[in-house]
């Protein structure tokens, strides 16, 4: 793990089981830290996290122009979507095989769910110029590159031919079908405004939110879009779904919805030069094993359909990979995105101090196997809060990162349930409105 990911892990652990771990009373300083903090980390109120080495001073100046100019300035769907894979690193230095490995996985994981000629483009790094631009280890771990070995691979991962997609899926006025966007590559932080990060595209390109919010527009207003996304920072990208890809502006009128690694201000895992995919362990083998039933070693997994409805929706899926992803990411969706961005430091104190089996009584079917997985895995006790357990830890008792990130994890996924039951019981038809709109569209499925 690079050290940007160490740092980042190791201040959330001293958060956790710092703070808390010597809070005596809801209304202490550490609590009252602690909510905070919270809040911070999932709002970005408070400091950056480190950045990865991607970031240049070209993109930097970059960020500095969009920001400048920016001042200037439904029902779930089961039919077969139009399938767009955007793939690979901005040069052959970060396009790792784990990202190539990745395209192949999705490829399989579309031949286990029985498609047998799905509508897909895959744009990946260099495409098909013949350059050998993914880095790998030999046996000897010694640095290798070689060509991309991808079937069916379209092109580079370019801004232009995702343009040219657009406008060949537009010239097709006889079905139109829903939109799956799935994302496997690099992302990096805006530290002027994180709510428009940037994914990285072939030669440097960036692409921040609000680029990728006004390319979509580009399609009809009745376009149906569902994007995964498993690069660092990726939860920025929840606000696509915005006008211009900003929280402050309306719904764009195209159904958009998402689902992201990780939160958006910090880095993901699952980029490595490493052959041996067995070692693999990132958001987007987890979120495709849910959706299929087949990890990407192909071994069947537990079905995710949770409320037995006899289909596995994408936020089935998010919910499998929540407890299935053994990694120190964060994933969130759109919705869960719009739920956090609403919680107060009052809701943070409510939360801490209620019965975690209180709020899992509100839970939908894949909230409560979320909330039941990690409690049994942390050994939690969901008669009690999650304040009173934590309490109760020794701060000075060794935990993994990885267990950091699941107490995180089921901290958000109780806020999650607490923030939509605090929506629905409002009476604020609008906001309603949305939260039923971006929780139809993360319903919907391949098939």
């Amino acid at each position: 793990m690079k050290n940007y990911q160490k740092i980042a892990i190791v201040l959330l652990s001293i958060s956790l089981t710092g703070l808390l771990g010597k809070s005596s009373s809801t209304g202490s300083a550490a609590n009252q830290s602690f909510q905070g903090w919270f809040l911070n980390l999932i709002q970005d109120e408070g400091k950056r996290t480190p950045q990865p080495p991607v970031q240049t001073s070209a993109i930097s100046r970059f960020f500095s122009q969009v920001n400048d100019k920016s001042k200037e300035n439904c029902e779930p769907k089961t039919s077969e979507p139009d399938f767009l894979v955007i793939a690979g690193g901005a040069s052959p230095e970060s396009n790792e095989i784990a990202l190539e490995k990745n395209v192949l996985y999705f490829q399989r994981t579309l031949k286990n769910m029985g498609f047998q000629s799905p509508s897909t483009s895959i744009f990946f790094a260099n495409g098909n110029n013949g350059e050998a631009s993914i880095r790998y280890l030999d046996p000897q771990r010694r640095e290798r590159f070689k060509v991309p070995n991808i079937p069916s691979l379209d092109g580079s991962a370019s801004l232009k031919n995702v343009n040219n997609w657009i406008d060949k899926n537009n010239q097709n006025k006889v079905t139109k079908k829903p939109i799956f966007i799935y994302f496997t590559g690099h992302g990096i932080l805006n530290e002027r405004n994180s709510d428009n990060n940037a994914l990285m595209l072939w030669n440097n390109t960036p692409v921040t939110v609000a680029k990728l919010s006004n390319t979509l527009n580009k399609l009809p207003q009745d376009s149906h879009i569902v994007t995964m996304m498993a690069q660092c920072f990726s939860g920025s990208f929840a606000n696509y779904i915005y006008e211009n890809g900003d929280p402050n502006k309306p719904l764009t009128k195209q159904t958009r919805c998402g689902f992201f690694a990780t939160i958006k201000t910090l880095p993901s895992v699952g980029c490595t030069p490493e052959v041996n995919e067995a070692d693999y362990k990132d958001y987007s083998s987890s979120f495709f094993a849910g959706l299929s039933g087949v990890s990407r070693m192909g071994q069947k997994v537990d079905s995710a359909d949770y409320n037995k409805d006899g289909r596995v929706s994408y936020s089935e899926a998010h919910g499998f990979a929540k407890v299935d992803e053994k990694t120190t990411d964060l994933p969130v969706s759109t919705s869960e995105v719009w739920l956090q961005q609403k919680a107060s430091e009052e809701d943070i104190n409510q939360l801490l101090n209620t019965p975690i089996i209180d709020l899992e009584k509100l839970a939908n079917p894949q909230q409560k196997y979320v909330i039941n997985s990690l409690v049994k895995l942390l050994g939690f006790d969901e008669q009690k809060s999650y304040l009173e357990t934590l309490e109760n830890i020794n701060p000075y008792q060794k935990t993994t990162q990885v267990e950091q990130a699941y107490r995180i994890r089921l901290l958000m996924e109780l806020l999650n349930v607490r923030m939509e039951q605090k929506i629905r019981q409002s009476n604020n038809q609008e906001e309603i409105a949305i939260l039923e709109r971006l929780i139809d569209c993360e319903s919907s499925s391949w098939k």
